[in-house]
C-alpha cells in the first residue's frame, strides 16, 4: 500500500515538473521571439532614420554618434525586471552584480564603441545607406582576424571563404566609388565616408574578440542580468565620448538654429532625434536578448539576413540607386555570410557531439565496475 502511494507521488511530481518544463521553454520561446522583433527594428530603422536627419538637413556627426547609445537607461527596465525575478528567488540578491574588472574592461569597449559610433556615422552622412550597410558587412572579416589574434580562434576553410569572399565584396564597392554619390557631394567627401566606414567596421571587429577576452579574464558566469549591466557600462562610456566630442565641436549650442533649418519641421527633428536613440538602443537590447535566449550564432544569422531588407529599404524610401556593381557585392556578403555560419553551425555540432561523448564515458565505466560482496 505504502510503495503504491510513493509512486502515485512521483508520477504526480513527474507530471508537475514536466508541465513546469514545458511553461519555460513556451516562455523562452515566446521571449526569443520578441527580441528577434525588436532586434530587426533596430537594425534596420537605425541607419535609416539616421539617413533621414542627414539628407533633411542634419549637419552635426557627434550629435548622431551620440544618439547610438545615448538611450541607455531604456536598459534599465529590463534589468529591474530581472532584478525582481532573481530577488524572487534569493533575497539576498544585488540589483548589480559586474565586478570592478569587468566595469574597468567595458569601460573600454565603450570608449571604442563611441569612436566606432562616429565613424559610422560620418559614413551614413556620406554614402547610401544601402552602401554603408554593404561595407558594414565587411566587419566579419576584421572580427575573424582579431578572434584569431586576441581569443586564438580557429580558422576553418569555411570561414576563410568567408573573409575572401567579404574582402571581394567591399573591394568590388571600391571599384564603384563614384557611381552612387549623392548629388551636391564631392568626390574627396565620399571617398572619406567610404573610408571611414571601412573604419567603423574594423573598429566593430575588434570590439567582438575584445569582449569575448573580457568575459574570459572575469571568469564570471555569464547571465542575462549581466549582460545588461555590462551593456549599460558600455553604453555610458560611449555616451560620454560622444558628448565630449559634442562640447568640442559645439554641437549643444548648434542643435536650436538646426532645428529651425530642418526640412521636415522643427518639431519633427527633435522626433526624429528621440525616436534614433530609442531604435538604436533597441537594436542593442535585441542582439543582447538573442544571445541569452538562443546563442550568438543566431544573432548573427538575424543581422546578416535583415542586410538586403535595410538595402531595400535604402532604396524605395530614398530612392538610391542599385547598380550591377551593388548587386554583386550583396551576393558576394550574403555567400560570405551562409559560408561562415554553416561552418560555425558545423563546429558548433561537433562540439556537442564531442560533450555528450565525453559526459557518457564515466557512467560507463561506472557500470563495468565490478560489484562488491560481503
Amino acid at each position: 500500500m505504502g510503495t503504491d502511494m510513493e509512486e502515485a507521488q512521483s508520477r504526480s511530481n513527474n507530471n508537475n515538473n514536466n508541465r513546469s518544463s514545458t511553461s519555460d521553454r513556451q516562455a523562452q520561446k515566446a521571449l526569443l521571439v520578441l527580441n528577434i522583433i525588436i532586434l530587426g527594428i533596430g537594425n534596420c530603422g537605425g541607419p535609416l532614420i539616421m539617413r533621414l536627419y542627414f539628407i533633411n538637413g542634419g549637419k552635426r556627426v557627434w550629435l548622431s554618434s551620440c544618439l547610438q547609445t545615448v538611450g541607455w537607461p531604456i536598459i534599465l527596465l529590463p534589468a529591474a525586471f530581472s532584478f525582481y525575478r532573481r530577488r524572487r528567488q534569493n533575497p539576498a540578491a544585488k540589483f548589480f552584480e559586474i565586478k570592478p574588472f569587468l566595469i574597468l574592461a567595458f569601460a573600454v569597449v565603450g570608449i571604442l564603441t563611441g569612436l566606432n559610433a562616429y565613424s559610422y556615422t560620418y559614413g551614413v552622412a556620406r554614402l547610401p545607406v544601402s552602401t554603408a550597410a554593404l561595407i558594414t558587412a565587411s566587419q566579419l572579416a576584421f572580427t575573424a582576424a582579431f578572434a584569431y589574434l586576441l581569443v586564438k580562434q580557429k580558422f576553418t576553410a569555411y570561414s576563410l571563404n568567408a573573409v575572401a569572399l567579404l574582402t571581394a565584396g567591399g573591394a568590388v564597392l571600391a571599384l564603384h566609388t563614384s557611381g552612387d554619390r549623392p548629388e551636391g557631394e564631392s568626390s574627396k567627401e565620399y571617398l572619406m565616408g567610404f573610408l571611414m566606414s571601412v573604419g567603423a567596421a574594423l573598429i566593430y571587429g575588434f570590439i567582438l574578440p575584445l569582449m569575448e577576452l573580457a568575459y574570459k579574464k572575469a571568469k564570471q558566469e555569464l547571465t542575462y542580468s549581466l549582460v545588461l549591466e555590462v551593456q549599460m557600462v558600455m553604453c555610458f562610456f560611449a555616451t560620454a565620448f560622444c558628448i565630449v566630442g559634442m562640447i568640442i565641436n559645439k554641437d549643444f549650442q548648434a542643435v536650436p538654429r538646426e532645428a529651425k533649418k530642418f526640412e521636415l519641421g522643427e518639431t519633427k527633428y527633435y522626433v526624429v532625434l528621440v525616436c534614433s536613440a530609442i531604435i538604436w538602443q533597441g537594436f542593442f537590447l535585441g542582439a543582447v536578448g538573442v544571445v541569452y535566449c538562443a546563442s550568438s550564432l543566431l544573432s548573427g544569422i538575424v543581422i546578416a539576413v535583415l542586410l538586403p531588407v535595410t538595402e531595400v529599404f535604402g532604396v524605395i524610401f530614398y530612392k538610391e540607386s542599385f547598380p550591377a556593381e551593388k548587386g554583386l557585392s550583396l551576393v558576394l556578403s550574403l555567400w560570405g555570410f551562409a559560408s561562415y555560419f554553416y561552418g560555425e553551425f558545423k563546429q558548433n555540432k561537433k562540439n556537442k557531439k564531442k560533450l555528450i561523448q565525453e559526459a557518457e564515458i564515466p557512467q560507463i565505466q561506472g557500470s563495468l565496475k565490478p560489484e562488491k560482496y560481503n
